[in-house]
């Protein structure tokens, strides 16, 4: 059970009694002595007697029905709608009232003028006045002076002084008060002005910056509901600003436009509704030493935030991914047709089999992914070609763009065929070509390098001086910057030269992207496979070797009236009583094997065979064969 004082409520109306029921008076002031002035009680004296009887007058209740039919009517004439006519009556019969009003309130003027007047002259004439208004008939001789009249100014008690400070205060806070106001509305309204001429004057600063800059900046289209008729006002008040190249399709360069804003901070100036937030990557994939392919690609820099970047560099930022879009756009495009290696192809990926060992990867990404930079796996060497990959496809649309253009400007005005409407294959350059010949034509070379260096190395074990001289790029500097620029189609090209023993060349020419040419002394033959090629080296340094060995055998074996020649991939001399062969072979990695076969007439059906291998032999092949001819001549 709780206790009485916690069930006691309160309420929170303002109370009018006090403890012993009386009404409280409500407190006007307090004086110095103490006495309490309190408000004064008003009653209605004419309601005393009826109160007081208890007799109210009654209402019949037909009368409240009729008053209220009255009302209903009155209600229903006072939203009547009154014509000309009775407009004109009802005018007819106030206008003579109000008439007759206004003399009685010009009368009053008067008589209250008269009275307060101060002067004798107005007072002596206020009988005249008075009998005229009167009576209007002749005047009657009144006595010749009468008692002057007065007027009394009344004032006002002055308050008591508690109540003339407190008037006082309520004055000066509400002036005070009034004062602070204006003085904060006058402020607000300066803040909003200089804010509003800081904004302009930055808007106009930073348009003259962009087009310092050489950035399209072109008239705002008019707001919706604008008037457009021929006394409009047409002006338009903003700019937007056109990003996209001037040949990109169309659907690029609309939404490559941004914005100049008035409000906002600085950051906010320049507002980008469709920019694309992703960068193309290029990627080159390889085998590693256990046969995995590992992806390297492009170095990219990773652009800080847009509040630390100018307005320049972030025009910039956005104009480039709308340029690797289009980019990406046309690989899509040309990758599904390309006629020398396999691509597939998805929203975001183009996947290209360059050759066996290489993959060639483009694909869109978030502009974030490059900020986690670089992995230390990635092989330097295929990072550098990813950056050149990356800048030769900018150089490449470039090269496309003017194509198009002076196709555009070139054509008849009177035929109504655009560049846009030709098949883009016969229209427009193309851009993945050239890459992928590169690519392939970089892979080739080094294959044909490898090979000749594998013969160089055979020769030179076989005590052979060899040199090899391999440039793959013959083309001087001015020509090859003239490749990405040119219209038509400029493939790079190469030579190669195998020196064999100071005495004997072997020329290869090369071009892009996989077209070898042999130039030998007696022909000039086409390679088209690398089995052709290690085909008709062994059979040039097999016919080197086996000349060789022929003017070996003619010098020594000249007294004794031997004959040397090359029969059938051999080498064949002869002398009274000894018959002697000699054969080429190639092994692994062009390991060179010769087998001299020797038949004498003292034993014709056991021939003696020796065998040289360049990788176990301590001497060179030439001397070797001079040992064997030496033993062939002392039996």
């Amino acid at each position: 059970m709780e206790p009485g004082w916690k069930q006691t409520k309160l309420s929170l109306e303002r109370p009018y009694k006090n403890d012993n029921g009386e009404a409280i008076p409500v407190l006007y002031d307090i004086t110095s002595d103490g006495i309490l002035h309190y408000e004064p009680k008003l009653r209605l004296r004419c309601l005393d007697g009826s109160l007081q009887t208890g007799v109210l007058p009654s209402v019949d209740a037909a009368d409240k029905r009729e008053d209220e039919s009255q009302d209903t009517a009155f209600d229903e004439e006072s939203n009547h709608t009154m014509t000309k006519d009775e407009l004109y009556k009802l005018k007819m019969e106030v206008m003579p009232q109000l008439y007759i009003a206004l003399g009685e309130m010009t009368l009053a003027r008067d008589l209250l003028s008269s009275i307060l007047a101060s002067s004798n002259g107005l007072s002596t004439a206020l009988p005249s006045i008075l009998h005229s208004i009167a009576a209007p008939e002749p005047q009657i001789q009144q006595p010749e002076s009468l008692p002057p009249l007065s007027a009394t100014v009344v004032t006002k008690p002055p308050s008591i002084v508690s109540v003339q400070a407190f008037n006082a205060q309520l004055a000066i806070g509400g002036k005070d008060e009034a004062l602070r106001k204006a003085a904060h509305l006058f402020k607000s309204v300066a803040t909003r002005m200089e804010r509003g001429r800081l904004q302009n004057e930055r808007y106009w600063v930073d348009a003259l910056k962009i087009r310092r800059g050489n950035w399209g900046l072109v008239p705002a289209p008019l707001p919706p509901g604008s008037a457009i008729g021929k006394g409009a006002d047409k002006t338009s008040k903003d700019f937007i600003i056109s990003y996209g190249l001037e040949e990109s399709p169309p659907i690029l360069r609309r939404s490559a436009i941004a914005h100049m804003s008035y409000g906002g901070s600085e950051e906010e100036s320049l507002i980008l509704p469709q920019r694309f937030n992703i960068r193309l990557r290029v990627s080159i994939g390889s085998p590693d030493a256990s046969g995995n392919i590992v992806y390297s690609h492009n170095a990219l820099e990773v652009s800080p935030e847009d509040h630390a970047l100018s307005l320049d560099e972030r025009l910039k930022d956005a104009q480039r991914a709308v340029i690797e879009q289009e980019i990406f756009s046309i690989l899509v495009h040309e990758a599904g047709t390309f006629p020398t290696a396999s691509a597939r192809v998805s929203e975001r990926l183009v996947l290209v089999d360059v050759t066996q060992g290489m993959e060639l990867k483009f694909e869109l990404v978030d502009a974030g992914i490059f900020s986690l930079g670089m992995s230390s796996t990635q092989n330097p060497v295929n990072q550098a070609k990813s950056d050149f990959i990356y800048h030769y496809l900018l150089t490449l649309l470039l090269r496309r763009h003017a194509y198009v253009k002076a196709r555009r400007l070139g054509t008849d005005s009177s035929s109504s065929l655009s560049i846009s409407s030709l098949d883009p294959s016969q229209a427009n350059l193309p851009i993945l070509q050239p890459v992928i010949d590169q690519l392939q034509y970089q892979i080739f070379c080094e294959r044909i390098h490898s090979q000749l260096n594998v013969v160089k190395a055979a020769l030179i074990a076989a005590g052979i001086p060899s040199t090899l001289r391999f440039n793959a790029v013959g083309e001087i500097g001015s020509e090859l910057i003239k490749i990405p620029v040119d219209e038509e189609a400029r493939p790079l090209s190469g030579v190669c030269t195998l020196r064999i023993d100071n005495r004997h060349n072997l020329r290869l020419t090369l071009v892009s992207p996989s077209a070898l040419t042999a130039h030998l002394s007696q022909a000039t033959i086409s390679i088209s496979s690398m089995p052709q090629l290690c085909e008709l080296l062994s059979d040039e340094v097999e016919r080197f070797f086996l000349e060789r060995i022929c003017d070996v055998g003619r010098r020594i074996c000249n007294d004794m009236g031997a004959v040397w020649f090359v029969d059938l991939n051999r080498c064949v001399g002869r002398w009274e009583g000894c018959v002697l062969n000699f054969q080429i072979t190639f092994g692994h990695k062009f390991k060179i094997i010769c087998i001299a076969t020797r038949l004498s007439r003292t034993d014709p059906k056991h021939p003696v065979v020796d065998t040289y291998d360049s990788s176990d032999a301590e001497k060179s092949l030439i001397d070797w064969v001079q040992h064997v001819l030496g033993n062939a001549l002392n039996e």
